[in-house]
């Protein structure tokens, strides 16, 4: 496969992975964050839902406007002031003003990796889409994977203000990178140059009329509610039953997205051999059988494969409704794609602010169960769909 896009892959998996390391990196911090001041962890994972939520809302405005002005004009300021926020992070004094910072890198992250599908689906034929697809997702799977083990890192030897510094410097080193291969472009023509109003959202109430978009639409929301609205409670879950050190937590938590690395070399393959379908029903079971198995064990070695089996599940069923999420309106693919993630991210901020009071008020077990449940309850959803709408 050859890469068509101007600016590379590479390139846009830098920057996918700064975001997604940003977003990861608050899994094993999140007790040492929340005993430096003085919360208990429910009441800390605040910053996650104040990232998560603005970052799922704002991709309703990101959409429109890069498929209106340029999406890798978008991506570049967003990767900017992206940099500017997470590097403030680390000179915070109080929890109140890491949420509000949270919150606003949350808006201008939610310009970045979104606005990078579309731009891939812009520039593969659909029958390459996944396999491109497969490779970007490497980048920000390497994002999960460094973001925990950092995490780990700096929660156990240094400080967790000064990974916030460091993710901030390095992204906008990458931002100026962006706009240095974005600046020679030639100028792109775009649809319209109106200006922006209330009927620029009317293609997301066209979207939901089709059947094939309310599914992938409900279903990435509900994965993200169960999925990702659980897995930031595992780093505390594993210091509180194990009394593990961070590092090696930070380290543990990197096994969902080895699982999802080892999805992205095979997906050629699995999707040959499994089909669309196949993907959704075995991926959400896998995971099921991965949150499961975790409360289910009591030996914190047994937490790594299990952990890279959830991933592995996690990224055979997200990459699938991912890839038909590019498909959904050629035409305005920036819309399409944006709306997805406001789904994925709008479901992981309400989700994990839920799950932390499950957390607080019953434990961590009934919070792991209800995610596996669920996780396979929306399998056979998705699958039961494709009665109606095709899925390949």
């Amino acid at each position: 496969m050859t890469n068509k896009t101007p600016v590379s892959l590479g390139l846009l998996g830098a920057a996918g992975f700064m975001v997604f390391a940003d977003a990861r990196v608050i899994e094993p911090l999140l007790r040492v964050i929340a005993d430096d001041f003085k919360l208990n962890v429910g009441s800390a994972a605040v910053i996650v839902s104040a990232y998560t939520i603005p970052y799922g809302l704002f991709q309703l405005v990101y959409g429109p406007l890069g498929d209106r002005i340029g999406k890798l004009k978008v991506m570049t300021a967003a990767m900017a002031a992206f940099a500017v926020g997470t590097a403030a992070c680390a000179f915070v004094p109080n929890i109140a003003l890491l949420a509000l910072l949270r919150f606003l890198t949350g808006i201008v992250a939610a310009g970045i990796i979104p606005m990078s599908l579309a731009y891939i689906g812009d520039n593969f034929a659909y029958e390459e889409r996944q396999t491109a697809l497969g490779r970007y997702l490497s980048g920000i799977i390497l994002g999960q994977i460094l973001g925990g083990s950092l995490g780990g890192i700096f929660g156990e030897y240094l400080s967790w203000r000064d990974i916030f510094l460091l993710l901030g410097v390095v992204s906008l080193a990458i931002a100026a990178l962006m706009w240095r291969r974005s600046h020679r472009l030639p100028k792109q023509q775009h649809h319209t140059s109106s200006p922006m109003g209330l009927a620029t959202f009317k293609p997301y109430y066209q979207l939901m009329t089709q059947a094939i978009a309310r599914t992938v639409i409900i279903g990435v929301f509900v994965e993200g509610f169960f999925i990702f609205g659980a897995f930031p409670y595992l780093g505390a879950f594993l210091k509180d039953r194990y009394n593990l050190s961070y590092l090696i937590i930070g380290f543990m938590l990197t096994g969902f997205g080895l699982g999802g690395l080892i999805y992205s070399s095979a997906v050629k393959w699995l999707v040959r051999k499994l089909g669309e379908r196949g993907l959704l029903g075995v991926g959400g079971w896998l995971v099921c059988a991965g949150y499961l198995l975790i409360t289910a064990f009591h030996n914190w070695m047994l937490f790594i494969p299990l952990n890279i089996l959830t991933g592995f599940g996690y990224y055979m069923m997200h990459n699938t409704l991912q890839t038909k999420a590019t498909e959904l309106s050629p035409e305005a693919r920036g819309t399409a794609v944006s709306l997805f993630a406001f789904s994925l991210f709008i479901g992981q901020g309400i989700g994990a602010a839920m799950f932390g009071r499950i957390v607080d008020n019953s434990g961590y077990v009934p919070c792991f169960i209800i995610a596996g449940v669920a996780s396979a309850l929306l399998s056979v959803w998705l699958v039961m769909q494709n009665k109606h709408v095709r899925f390949g």
